[in-house]
């Protein structure tokens, strides 16, 4: 159970990340947000990065198999670049309408699958 609280963390993390990294591109056309100088979006895009932290430590924390959690730190860093592509695939897909998800995005995709899958081999 320990283990799904950790991936759902991890989740919720990247998805504050990933709007903090990404959403000020599509932004971009709002005219109130158009207006804002770019110290301004760097802060704006700060604070919804430390939501992500705000969540993405005590995941990493409680997940971590040297504080007691289910997951060596390689299976934490593994685990999580594959979420980052899961949310980001999902986020582009439906904010970003003119991106397309082509073959070689699919092919990298499983390719970090079975890097989550080595990652948990014994």
């Amino acid at each position: 159970m320990k283990a799904l609280l950790i991936v759902f963390l991890l989740v919720v993390a990247n998805v504050f990340m990933t709007i903090a990294w990404y959403a000020h591109l599509r932004l971009k056309d709002e005219a109130w947000f158009a207006r804002l100088p770019l110290l301004a979006v760097i802060l704006l895009c700060w604070g919804v990065a430390l939501l992500e932290y705000l969540v993405q430590v005590p995941a990493n924390k409680m997940g971590y198999a040297g504080n007691g959690g289910p997951f060596s730190l390689w299976q934490l860093k593994v685990m999580q670049e594959c979420i980052t592509l899961v949310v980001f695939t999902t986020f582009t897909l439906l904010v970003f309408r003119s991106e397309t998800l082509r073959l070689n995005h699919l092919v990298s995709a499983v390719f970090l699958v079975l890097a989550v899958w080595f990652a948990f081999k014994e």
